[in-house]
């Protein structure tokens, strides 16, 4: 039996109903049709696409927008913010979340293993396809973002910084929300991904950012990278890119929702108070070198 024909008698009768409805579908003809359907340039569906979808979102803040209004679903899937709608903390020795998400697992790297859900493990090689990688984060720190499909979509840079290349790991397109990943073993091991190294001035501190594409998103650009990487990317898995972040300057963005894998080194703590379930928005203190400073609070989300 397959991890993703295990039973669902553990869940409750709305958990299982939601992985039957998101999970047990062709996932990726699905997602290549809404890939077309929010691109769609006709002002009324626009309008309607949206309007049904805040009734299912409860964190749609479209009042954050720079753009006030759509011309296709893509375009308020992938919307920008007004400026100073996301401070990031600038402090050099505190790592900022790279993007607005729910908290998941989080915690210690149990040599190279860590937790999808409880009773889930993966592990790293497994994650990043790339032993040495994994090796350099045995022992560290990891944690878990999901962002839900009503957030904001981009994901930025945690700390100053150069990304050399992307990545690319082709997959599948399971749906990343906590039922699935209670249910799916190494899920994210499973889904479409990048893996981006992002090498600080120090280069013991060098941090790794996993964003996992999912059902209906399946699709991520990178700034500085001609096109996107989805279901119907056939060029080379690894992708140069050398370009330079300063902290919060974005580096891409999924174009739905989905989740970002963050790995560090064992030199760097969480911050007090991060807990798994809330809500945290980019740019908050999410993680500081703890050999710089002995505790940082978390500030909760405006």
């Amino acid at each position: 039996m397959s991890a993703a024909d295990k039973p669902l008698g553990k869940l409750s009768v709305g958990e299982q109903l939601n992985f039957l409805i998101t999970n047990r579908i062709p996932r990726r003809a699905l997602t290549r049709f809404m890939g077309w359907y929010s691109q769609l340039r006709i002002k009324p569906l626009t309008r309607l696409s949206i309007w049904v979808w805040r009734q299912f979102a409860d964190d749609l803040r479209l009042f954050e927008s720079a753009q006030k209004e759509f011309e296709s679903l893509h375009a308020c899937f992938t919307r920008t913010l007004v400026p100073g709608a996301r401070p990031v903390c600038r402090d050099p020795a505190v790592l900022a979340s790279p993007c607005d998400a729910v908290v998941g697992e989080f915690g210690d790297v149990s040599g190279v293993e860590v937790l999808q859900a409880k009773g889930f493990p993966y592990t790293l090689p497994e994650l990043l396809q790339d032993d040495a990688l994994a090796e350099h984060y045995r022992n560290g720190r990891y944690v878990t973002l999901r962002l839900k499909s009503s957030m904001y979509h981009h994901f930025h840079a945690p700390l100053d910084g150069e990304i050399n290349q992307v990545s690319y790991i082709s997959g599948d397109t399971w749906n990343v929300n906590p039922i699935a990943l209670k249910k799916v073993e190494k899920l994210f091991c499973r889904n479409e991904r990048a893996v981006l190294q992002l090498q600080p001035p120090d280069a013991n501190d060098m941090i790794t950012l996993v964003p996992v594409a999912a059902v209906l998103v399946a699709s991520m650009r990178f700034h500085g990278l001609a096109g996107a990487l989805n279901l119907q990317y056939d060029g080379p898995n690894m992708i140069q890119l050398r370009k330079r972040y300063v902290k919060g300057e974005g580096i891409g963005y999924f174009e739905h929702g989905s989740t970002v894998i963050l790995l560090t080194p064992p030199q760097f703590s969480f911050c007090d108070g991060v807990e798994a379930g809330q809500t945290i928005r980019m740019g908050t203190p999410l993680m500081f070198k703890s050999d710089n400073k002995a505790s940082i609070h978390w500030l909760p989300p405006l």
